[in-house]
């Protein structure tokens, strides 16, 4: 926290579920921010989420106007804070209605308790109808959080990073380096500390890194150092390569994995023969 923040990053991204154990990444940024870093709380974006499990009983998951005021109560006791300076709902809840999703969004900037609103994981035709109830209760909703990388387009295809850009609302990009597979971890194969070698992540699994995957990640190492970049710097520049990504969220264990994803930001243009190469590498194999 302490690298990222000298060295310019100022939003923090949380949810109430971020752990190993649900509730304690919260925690423990509530600790240093208390301990370190609370003198700078004006000028930092601290950003929280509620909508996956959270407790136990109908009203600890999904989407209830109920569910989302308890969590973000929750969280700000959790963090030490007043408010949050954005507030998301991470994922569309197919049960309540997005009329009360969104009214209790409004309610919580109402409340003081966060500044603005964001979505997460929702679709362009979900975005399209929760931007409409928002707009029309003049809630302040600035941002939506997508999973995006070069292994996974799906919001180029749904048409969700154009509706965006075009209705002025910034895009943040998770797993922009898709579990760590867009790293150099994999260019030999599975190292056994890896995520996937050690077989706790709940996400990757052995049969994700595909012979076929593999080539692509080692073609794309390629482009990297061609253009005196780490595979890392690559992913992440590409995602900023137009203008309509707001931001990407890094996740890192360690104050060297900061340096080296903010050094993305030294190289983010691309010419059209390096978008070309990269275009054929991701679309060769399927």
């Amino acid at each position: 926290c302490f690298k990222a923040f000298d060295l310019g990053v100022t939003h923090f991204d949380l949810a109430n579920n971020y752990g190993p154990e649900a509730g304690s990444a919260e925690q423990n940024f509530g600790r240093i921010m208390k301990e370190e870093m609370s003198a700078y709380r004006d000028e930092m974006i601290i950003s929280t989420k509620a909508g996956y499990d959270m407790w136990d009983g109908p009203y600890g998951n999904w989407g209830s106007r109920k569910y989302l005021l308890a969590s973000l109560d929750q969280s700000l006791k959790r963090m030490g804070l007043d408010y949050v300076d954005i507030f998301y709902h991470h994922r569309p809840d197919p049960e309540t209605p997005l009329e009360e999703t969104m009214a209790a969004l409004d309610h919580i900037v109402r409340q003081g308790k966060a500044l603005y609103v964001g979505i997460s994981n929702y679709n362009k035709e979900q975005t399209e109808k929760a931007y409409k109830i928002l707009k029309e209760q003049k809630t302040p909703f600035v941002i939506h959080q997508p999973s995006y990388s070069m292994l996974n387009r799906w919001i180029e295809e749904d048409g969700l990073k154009d509706y965006l850009a075009e209705n002025g609302i910034g895009c943040i990009a998770f797993s922009p380096l898709a579990q760590g597979i867009l790293t150099g971890k994999y260019l030999k194969g599975i190292p056994a500390d890896s995520r996937i070698g050690s077989g706790k992540s709940p996400y990757l699994h052995k049969s994700d890194i595909t012979q076929e995957k593999l080539a692509k990640v080692q073609a794309l190492n390629v482009v990297a150092e061609q253009r005196g970049q780490s595979l890392t710097q690559l992913a992440l520049s590409w995602i900023l390569r137009d203008g309509k990504v707001t931001s990407v969220l890094i996740g890192a264990s360690r104050p060297e994995q900061i340096l080296e994803n903010i050094k993305a930001l030294d190289n983010i243009s691309f010419s059209a023969e390096e978008l070309q190469e990269i275009e054929q590498i991701l679309q060769s194999g399927e």
